[in-house]
């Protein structure tokens, strides 16, 4: 099998056949090679029939977000010039909703991607079923003409700051995660079967995920979302042998009460990003993973670190040219030295990850031009050579391995130090009452730079919640400078489609208890005991009263 979902089945011979009929069709109607169709579908073997098309005839599928909404919807189909919009039957809504602010010329067709069938749409959506099922099952005449370095897709990054930006995904980029993924890493065969719960509209899913099952000829599982309900169940369901992660999704896993069901499954090897050293070791023990294949990379780098060693808590090395760096904290910039060149840190330091480019053509990069210049940096180490900053720090531990410490944007100063927001939330994962957390800094006026602030999921209720504790841990596992002035109590956190907490609304919401609902507790200053943020209390912070 290629594709096992729900209670459908596809062998590998009738995926090529569902994508040629496709590619058919789209050629069809005299599309031109390099033209982009704005895909929205959840996920479903339909979304792997389109871009399975997408490759062979030389067009690019802009794989939409199927969670935005409004203007980050609007942003995102408005990236690029589009004549053809493919929908799923689940998103219609949501697509109408917005689709009058698009700019439409007239000449769009709108395609419907049926799914039960309970949703009925406007008269000018075709059903992308009915014209594709009598088209012919070989391959187009494109199939030979494509070359490798040509994109295939667009993939939005997640969004957690600022708008979502498109990273091209070239062919060249799923053979390499075919061959690097399903041989080397994994060694993927016949009776493999991947279980993929991630948005096969991001790079885990599809360069983890799928590419990886067609290596060895394996089976991808594909769940329609995320679910820790059902997570283990449809694995079990799907005989998975495998399953791709981020570190969310194993938290949540983590978090879940042990049952005697926890290694009752066939699943012995993983694979991902995010896995946290202060969980991984038990995670392993408690659901019976042999082999934890933890890597970092980007959507639009074709540079990886993985852990083929499956050694603990490490990100891996990685076979591409780098460097990790000295960084500024204030301007997130490299530091140059006297010479003008740049700084490398020694063993055992973190600093600023760097990826060696042969050009400044050789990046992939964004759809967006000023957004690729943001991301290079020249002239580093010697004139005329070129290299992509990819925003996070990781720790040198040597031997060509690195750790990976924290995205730079979440790093913060305060009181002259900076303040790493992962390390803060190690901590608090090791709290029985706290089941989710998420660390930033917040602006105080009067202050230089951002005093910590931390929003949690509370398994007590704030009135209950053993404050005297919370300090106690913090204060003895954190620096004074890292341990959080503000805790906001929430009943959920906000997240992408990843999974992953949208820090920047957290941010920009900051401790305004005069714009915000939730309860919001304060550690003033020579006091060791957290307040309820009360008016006053936070007029006094505004206007300074108290020696932060």
């Amino acid at each position: 099998n290629a594709i096992l979902y729900e209670n459908v089945k596809y062998t590998y011979k009738e995926l090529n056949e569902c994508i040629n009929r496709y590619a058919n069709y789209f050629l069809s109607l005299g599309v031109k090679k390099g033209e982009v169709f704005n895909v929205f579908l959840e996920n479903r073997p339909e979304l792997l029939f389109i871009i399975g098309a997408m490759s062979k005839i030389g067009t690019i599928g802009s794989l939409i977000n199927t969670r935005q909404r409004s203007k980050t919807l609007i942003h995102s189909l408005k990236l690029n010039p589009v004549n053809i919009y493919l929908i799923g039957e689940e998103l219609i809504e949501p697509f109408e909703e917005i689709k009058s602010e698009l700019g439409l010329s007239g000449k769009e067709r709108f395609y419907i991607v049926p799914d039960n069938g309970k949703k009925q749409a406007p008269n000018d959506y075709i059903n992308l079923n009915s014209v594709t099922k009598d088209q012919d099952e070989n391959n187009p005449p494109t199939t030979n003409e494509i070359k490798g370095m040509e994109t295939y897709a667009f993939i939005f990054t997640s969004g957690t700051t600022g708008m979502p930006k498109a990273a091209h995904i070239r062919n060249v980029h799923t053979v390499s995660s075919i061959n690097s993924w399903g041989g080397m890493v994994l060694n993927m065969q016949p009776d493999d079967v991947l279980f993929c719960s991630l948005p096969l509209f991001h790079s885990n899913a599809m360069h983890i995920g799928w590419a990886s099952t067609i290596w060895g000829g394996a089976a991808i599982a594909i769940a329609r979302k995320f679910s820790v309900t059902n997570f283990w169940k449809d694995v079990r369901r799907f005989g998975a042998t495998c399953f791709n992660y981020i570190g969310e999704i194993c938290r949540y896993l983590y978090n879940q009460p042990p049952t005697s069901d926890d290694r009752k499954h066939n699943v012995y090897k993983i694979c991902g990003n995010g896995l946290q050293p202060e969980i991984w070791k038990d995670f392993k023990e408690r659901f019976g993973i042999r082999e934890v294949y933890e890597h970092y990379g980007m959507t639009e780098m074709m540079s990886m670190f993985c852990n083929y060693l499956n050694l603990d808590c490490t990100v891996g090395f990685n076979f591409s040219p780098y460097t990790i760096v000295r960084y500024d904290i204030e301007s997130e910039k490299p530091i140059r030295g006297e010479d003008g060149y740049l700084q490398e840190v020694s063993e055992g330091q973190a600093g600023l990850l760097l990826i060696e480019m042969q050009s400044e053509y050789t990046f992939a990069g964004y759809t967006n031009k000023e957004a690729n210049k943001e991301k290079l940096i020249n002239n580093a180490f010697k004139q005329g050579d070129w290299w992509y900053i990819t925003g996070d720090v990781l720790r040198n531990i040597g031997f060509k391995h690195a750790q990976f410490v924290d995205r730079l944007g979440d790093t913060f100063r305060w009181k002259g130090e900076n303040v790493s927001t992962t390390e803060v939330e190690e901590v608090l994962s090791s709290l029985e009452d706290i089941s989710h957390s998420s660390v930033y800094g917040v602006e105080i006026p009067g202050t230089e730079g951002k005093a910590s602030m931390v929003s949690i999921i509370s398994t007590t209720e704030h009135k209950k919640f053993e404050f005297n504790k919370f300090h106690q841990i913090l204060t003895n596992s954190l620096p004074k400078y890292a341990i959080p002035l503000f805790i906001r109590f929430l009943s959920e956190l906000s997240t992408t489609s990843t999974y992953k907490i949208q820090k920047r609304k957290l941010k920009n919401e900051g401790y305004d208890i005069t714009k915000l609902n939730d309860p919001i507790y304060i550690l003033l200053p020579r006091s060791s005991e957290y307040k309820l943020m009360t008016k006053e209390i936070y007029n006094n912070i505004r206007n300074g009263v108290y020696p932060f």
